[in-house]
């Protein structure tokens, strides 16, 4: 059975940093596509970042470009986010998900996406 699990979220101050973990089991990931999506609340899911299945291509949602840094380790089966100078309205659940059906990224919405995890909250105060 596949699973996606995040951790790492949490309360952090504006300006602070935290750094997501998504451990994938059940399958081999190291092919796919990994991606972060982030949902407010009464807000639509919406995408975050997204890696290749080398990692050597990323691609960013223009709200986090250059406070936020997606990589992966395929050994270990991870995939990270490192966030940077978090704002009050980066405050949201933050879902881990992975596209099985290419290596190269296709999709910044989230039907591209087919398995995701239970998310993490991450919570940004003023």
């Amino acid at each position: 059975q596949v699973h996606l699990v995040e951790s790492g979220g949490g309360l952090v101050q504006a300006g602070g940093s935290l750094r997501l973990t998504c451990a994938a089991s059940g399958r081999t990931f190291s092919n796919d596509v990994m991606a972060w999506f982030r949902q407010a609340p009464g807000k639509e899911r919406e995408f975050v970042a997204a890696i290749n299945y080398s990692g050597g291509s990323t691609r960013y949602a223009d709200s986090v470009n250059g406070r936020f840094t997606i990589s992966r380790d395929n050994a270990k089966n991870m995939v990270y986010l490192q966030m940077n100078t978090l704002k009050p309205e980066d405050t949201a659940v933050y879902y881990c998900a992975a596209d099985r059906e290419s290596p190269h990224i296709r999709f910044t919405t989230a039907r591209g996406y087919d398995y995701w995890g239970q998310g993490t909250q991450v919570t940004v105060s003023s």
